[in-house]
């Protein structure tokens, strides 16, 4: 993978398009130079009919701690501390650049232990899930497995908040619907992540997602990760799970040291920002 610098004959910022499962991103490397994004580029590049489109927009940027540091952004213009999915996209670039079948990533949610797993997969440690409700973070001090929310949904903390319905059909629910209902409940102070599982058995689980920031998703990897470790507290499935996404299947392995999570990644083209959309979106 080269840096993705600056064109020196078309004027603006180059990217890369990469998705996991269909939950799509903007990549941009910032590594030797200033960090770019802002939350007006975000939004501008964000619009899928006046700009490029994506679920989360990705900085690479240098880390003395690690290969390198991500920070994430949603289309809407927000920041988010994790993001699973575009973590093993810009994993198996750097995996490539280096020559190597393993690295470290320095995220707001930690350093994470990044893996090639073979045939074209890819794995991630998102960290161990923050389970007390301080931490997730919620208003207030409640039963965080079963939240006094109708439904009974419980809460998990991925790096960012999560809140997971069990349901008995996961086709039939109203995403667009509940999901903006939900991500903005008080129970919430910085808006949640919604989850809506079917547990198919104790090793499989059908998961719909609302993501925060960002709507409907065709897959989410820190959801997964929530949902898998909300199931498995609940009794519903062991700790290794497949995941069934709208895009795809992960597979999430609650162990010991973290939630790892498996899955394939997508590249799907590189281009540059026009100038007119950076002075525009200043």
């Amino acid at each position: 993978m080269r840096h993705m610098e600056q064109d020196t004959q078309n004027a603006g910022l180059r990217f890369r398009k990469m998705h996991g499962l269909g939950n799509d991103f903007v990549i941009i490397d910032a590594r030797g130079g200033t960090n770019p994004v802002t939350a007006a580029l975000a939004r501008a590049v964000g619009d899928r009919h006046l700009g490029v489109g994506f679920d989360q927009l990705a900085v690479i940027l240098d880390s003395d701690r690690a290969a390198a540091r991500l920070q994430f952004w949603n289309s809407d213009g927000s920041l988010s501390a994790a993001c699973g999915n575009a973590t093993r996209c810009i994993a198996s670039l750097l995996l490539e650049e280096r020559g190597t079948k393993s690295l470290t990533l320095e995220t707001d949610r930690g350093l994470l232990a990044c893996e090639d797993a073979g045939d074209g997969l890819y794995r991630v440690n998102m960290g161990a899930p923050h389970l007390d409700w301080h931490d997730i973070p919620l208003s207030h001090q409640v039963d965080e497995l079963h939240l006094p929310i109708e439904g009974n949904p419980a809460a998990t903390g991925m790096g960012n908040p999560h809140c997971t319905f069990f349901v008995e059909d996961a086709e039939s629910v109203a995403l667009e619907e509940l999901g903006p209902q939900y991500e903005c409940h008080p129970l919430f102070p910085e808006r949640t992540n919604v989850e809506f599982v079917q547990v198919l058995n104790d090793h499989e689980i059908r998961l719909r997602v609302w993501e925060r920031g960002a709507g409907v998703t065709m897959a989410s990897g820190s959801c997964s990760c929530a949902a898998v470790v909300a199931a498995a507290r609940r009794g519903l499935t062991g700790r290794k799970v497949l995941v069934h996404l709208d895009g795809g299947q992960l597979e999430i392995d609650w162990r010991s040291d973290g939630v790892w999570m498996t899955g394939p990644v997508a590249r799907v083209f590189e281009g540059v920002l026009d100038d007119s959309l950076l002075s525009g979106a200043k």
